[in-house]
């Protein structure tokens, strides 16, 4: 793939080259600038050179933060704004350049749109945006700001809707271009690598299997079963949300297990080989969007999920301003006994009732009588529930649901969360009036059943292995199906130009072997997607137990 994964400032500034230079650190807003500065300033004049500085956030125009800002439609939405469609040149009433120093010294423009500047060399300098979140979340400064509002806590609702998709579009433009990127987890000696080994190991990438790295969110409801489970420590009480693939914040390590690696943003991948990565027809339909997630949802030990709805296609559109929507799946890998999934209306719900009922409890703590409305189903394990959008659900404690969804994540339109109180102990404020706006009426009682608790059925066969759907709608752009393997045996398969997501929902491994990129060993839990450009693979179980693959794919319309 070519190139090493260096460590420390000094390698970094080793690899520049002579003579006098205009060098650009781009990055997000959520990093310690001070610390990069610092550190790459001491580097360079160690190398015996001049070092200039120039922070291009000090020349951002007065009103900057608003330029860019994401607006609610309506405009008092307490809740939501549609994703912000503003630019990183907004910030600027005209982009400071920079003159070179004399001899061989070095001019370091840094700060969010410092690429903007004609320099000579470009980095990028990077921090997993789980960082970002937390740092925002506890008002960490000075990783906890928002974008063009230098020095300033942060808020969730800026960092989500704005500064993320600003962000992620202009380091998206400039991927192509850069020299160095710059892992700042470690700010003191950051690992790096070269912008060609960079784009040549993600072109290798698409071409066989890729396991994003996972992590753990903690929530009100969480429960403990990755702490069980996999040994995962929570650091913040409960592992409710385990991120395995979630393409707008994931990130893929690059370097050897024992030395400095880099995390990458996976959408990288998407941005610079979207036909290898996608394949030519999702490709066309989502543009370098990867449509798909999959995530856990940890209830084992922990409370409900609140009652919620995600929005349908048109409301997609036409107020929060994404092309498609957030249909859902869950399949339910583990369960304590009588755990239920809340889905679909009852067959006589009455709407205006539940309206008057939701807010009695927001107002006065008079608990929703849920099943008046909603139906509950025995959360089985293997099972599939399909969640197209506008669809009411939840799952119910006591669940490990493998949630299999269109990748806008967002907008959780909730009706519902079970009288639970923030630290300052007041009710969650909800959204319901979004709800009740996407609700689909049309498909309650016997049709939830029919149609969203779906049956397994056998696509194709074979001695020892078999695939099957076990859920497909027309609503819905893609389906999930599953692999079943018995011991020591394979089972052939090939994108055929589509991308291929699989989970290890049962069993204790399976080795997924491919024509160009060697064998992958995935353990139970684990997610991995196979890139449309890998073409034939096959699958082959690993140990006594029969395995069973939970595998996700973009239909043909």
């Amino acid at each position: 793939m070519g190139g090493t994964v260096d460590s420390g400032w000094p390698a970094a500034v080793a690899a520049l080259p002579a003579g006098p230079l205009v060098l650009a650190v781009d990055g997000p807003a959520a990093l310690d600038w001070s610390a990069l500065t610092d550190g790459l300033s001491a580097a360079v004049r160690s190398a015996g050179r001049e070092v200039e500085l120039l922070d291009v956030r000090r020349h951002h125009a007065p009103a900057a933060a608003e330029r860019i800002v994401a607006r609610p439609v309506p405009i008092d939405d307490p809740f939501f704004t549609p994703l912000s469609k503003g630019q990183v040149a907004d910030l600027f009433d005209s982009v400071p350049r920079a003159e070179r120093l004399p001899g061989d010294g070095v001019v370091v423009v840094f700060g969010p749109g410092a690429a903007l500047c004609e320099p000579d060399v470009l980095w990028y300098a990077d921090l997993p945006k789980r960082h970002a979140e937390a740092a925002v979340a506890q008002g960490y400064l000075p990783v906890g700001v928002n974008l063009g509002r230098l020095g300033e806590p942060g808020d969730l609702v800026r960092l989500f809707y704005t500064d993320w998709p600003v962000l992620d579009r202009h380091r998206d433009a400039h991927a192509a271009q850069v020299d160095r990127w710059i892992d700042m987890q470690e700010a003191a000696s950051p690992a790096s690598l070269g912008g060609t080994a960079l784009r040549s190991t993600l072109a290798h990438l698409t071409h066989g299997p890729v396991r994003t790295r996972p992590y753990f969110n903690s929530t009100p409801w969480g429960g403990r079963w990755a702490a069980g489970e996999l040994g995962f420590t929570p650091q913040a009480g409960n592992t409710a949300l385990g991120y395995e693939l979630i393409a707008p914040e994931s990130g893929v390590l690059i370097g050897d297990r024992s030395g400095p690696q880099v995390e990458v943003p996976f959408q990288l991948l998407c941005v610079l080989h979207p036909q290898a990565m996608l394949g030519e027809e999702v490709h066309r339909t989502f543009g370098t969007s990867f449509p798909i997630r999959f995530d856990y949802l940890d209830t084992i030990g922990g409370g409900n999920l609140s009652l919620h709805c995600h929005p349908r296609e048109q409301y997609m559109r036409e107020v929060f301003g994404w092309s498609y929507t957030q249909h859902e799946t869950y399949y339910v890998t583990d369960s304590e006994p009588g755990a239920r999934v809340l889905l679909g209306l009852t067959e006589h719900a009455d709407l205006d009732v539940m309206r008057r009922q939701v807010e009695d409890a927001m107002g006065q703590d008079i608990p929703l009588p849920v099943e008046d409305h909603i139906q509950s189903h025995p959360a089985t394990v293997g099972q599939l529930f399909m969640i197209p959008a506008g669809t009411p659900h939840a799952s119910g404690a006591g669940n490990l649901v493998l949630e299999v969804s269109a990748t806008p994540y967002l907008y959780s339109l909730r009706f519902y969360d079970w009288l639970r109180k923030d630290a300052a102990g007041a009710s969650r404020p909800l959204p319901y009036e979004h709800g009740f706006a996407n609700l689909d009426t049309a498909r309650r009682g016997e049709d939830v059943t029919k149609d969203l608790i779906q049956q397994p059925r056998t696509l194709r066969t074979g001695e020892g292995w078999r695939e099957e759907i076990i859920g497909a709608l027309p609503e819905m752009f893609y389906a999930v199906h599953r692999l079943v393997v018995a011991p020591e045996t394979g089972i052939a398969d090939d994108t055929s130009g589509r991308f291929h997501i699989l989970n290890l929902a049962s069993g204790q491994g399976a080795v997924i072997e491919t024509r160009d990129a060697g064998s992958h060993f995935l353990a139970f839990a684990e997610t991995i997607t196979v890139p449309a450009a890998t073409g034939p693979y096959r699958i082959r179980s690993v140990g006594t137990d029969e395995v069973h693959i939970v595998k996700a794919l973009v239909v043909e319309p």
